[in-house]
C-alpha cells in the first residue's frame, strides 16, 4: 500500500524546534539572506533602492547614505513597525504553517506567551501576504465551481418548540455570505466572498479562461455559463459524480474551510472571512509541498509583501 504523502519523511522537513532556538542574530542573517537575496544579504534601502548606508549603534537599524532615511531589518514589509524579535516571527510563521486546518490567535498567544491582539494581528499579516503572493491568472482544464455558507450561526434552544428554522431569511442574522470556490483539478484554487451563490456566474466568466470545461450542480443559476463555456453538471440527488462531471474537488474544500471555522477558530468574522478563505485555499493548494517548502514560500512572501495598511497600526486606530 502506498504511503502517504504527508506521513512519509518527504513531508516533514522543518524543525520547529530548530526554528525556535535560533540565536537572535542568527534569525535575523536568515531573514537578510531571504528578504535582500540579489545581494547576498547587504541592505537595501526600502525607500531609493541605494546600497550604500551607515551602521547605526545606538539602534540596530541602518541609515540610508541616498537620501538619509533609516530603515531596518523589517522596514517596508509586511511586519513594519514590529516589536516582536525576528526569531519568534519566524516561530509563527513555523507554527502557523504546521497547523493543516488553519491556526487559531488564542493557541499561538499561548504558544509563543505574547498578547492575544499581537497573535491575531501577526496570523492577519501572515494570511495578507499569502494573498499578495498567490498566482494570478485565469484558470483552465477542468474547473469546478461551487458555494458554500458560512457564518450567522443561529444556536438552537433548549426546548424543541422554541426552535427556529434556520434556512428561512427570517432567522438569519445577515452575516452569513458565501464563499465562492474555483478549483482547477491539479491546479490552483481561486475564493471569493459573496452575498448568494448566484454571483459565482460573474466570477466565474472573470477567472476562467475561454475553453476550459466547468464543472458544476444542478443550481440553476449555474446555467448561464453553458453561453461562455463547455459545462458538465452533476445532480447530486442522483449522485456525486456521473459521466466525468462532478464538483467533489471543490467539496472537498469546503470541508477543509468548515474544519478550520468549527474546530479550530469557532466563529469567523464576515469581514473577515476572504482572509481565511485565501488562506486556506493556499493550503489546499500546497498539500503535497513539504514544510519546510511551504515555510519559505510564506517568509518570502512576508518580506516581498509591502507594510499593511490595514493591520499595521490595528488596535490603535491607525489603520489606512
Amino acid at each position: 500500500m502506498a504511503q502517504h504523502f504527508l506521513h512519509s519523511p518527504a513531508a516533514k522537513t522543518l524543525s520547529l524546534a530548530k526554528v525556535l532556538r535560533m540565536p537572535d542574530q542568527e534569525a535575523e542573517t536568515s531573514f537578510r539572506m531571504i528578504r535582500w537575496a540579489d545581494t547576498d544579504g547587504e541592505p537595501v534601502c526600502p525607500e531609493c533602492g541605494c546600497l550604500e548606508h551607515y551602521n547605526l549603534k545606538s539602534r540596530p537599524v541602518w541609515k540610508c547614505k541616498g537620501c538619509a532615511k533609516q530603515f531596518s531589518l523589517t522596514s517596508g514589509t509586511i511586519f513594519h513597525s514590529r516589536k516582536l524579535s525576528v526569531r519568534d516571527i519566524l516561530g509563527a510563521i513555523a507554527i502557523f504553517v504546521n497547523g493543516a486546518k488553519g491556526y487559531s490567535a488564542l493557541q499561538l498567544s499561548r504558544d509563543l506567551c505574547v498578547d492575544y491582539k499581537t497573535a491575531f494581528v501577526l496570523l492577519h499579516k501572515c494570511r495578507e501576504a499569502i494573498g499578495l503572493a498567490r498566482e494570478a491568472g485565469a484558470l483552465s482544464g477542468d474547473v469546478e465551481v461551487d458555494g458554500a455558507y458560512f457564518g450567522g450561526y443561529v444556536k438552537p434552544a433548549n426546548n424543541r418548540a422554541d426552535r427556529k428554522d434556520r434556512r428561512k431569511k427570517i432567522h438569519q442574522s445577515g452575516k452569513r455570505q458565501v464563499v465562492v470556490a474555483l478549483r482547477q483539478r491539479e491546479g490552483r484554487t481561486l475564493t471569493f466572498i459573496a452575498q448568494n451563490e448566484a454571483e459565482g456566474v460573474t466570477h466565474a466568466r472573470a477567472n476562467v479562461a475561454a475553453g476550459a470545461t466547468i464543472h458544476a450542480d444542478e443550481a440553476a443559476h449555474w446555467d448561464k455559463l453553458a453561453a461562455h463555456f463547455p459545462i458538465k453538471r452533476i445532480n447530486h440527488q442522483q449522485a456525486y459524480s456521473m459521466d466525468g462531471a462532478c464538483t467533489n474537488q471543490a467539496e472537498s474544500f469546503f470541508s477543509r474551510v468548515r474544519r478550520a471555522e468549527i474546530g479550530v477558530h469557532h466563529h469567523i468574522a464576515g469581514r473577515y472571512l476572504n482572509a481565511y478563505a485565501t488562506e486556506l485555499a493556499w493550503r489546499e493548494d500546497a498539500r503535497r509541498v513539504s514544510n519546510g517548502n511551504q515555510f519559505a514560500m510564506l517568509v518570502s512572501a512576508a518580506t516581498i509583501a509591502p507594510k499593511s495598511t490595514q493591520w499595521c497600526g490595528y488596535w490603535q486606530n491607525r489603520r489606512a
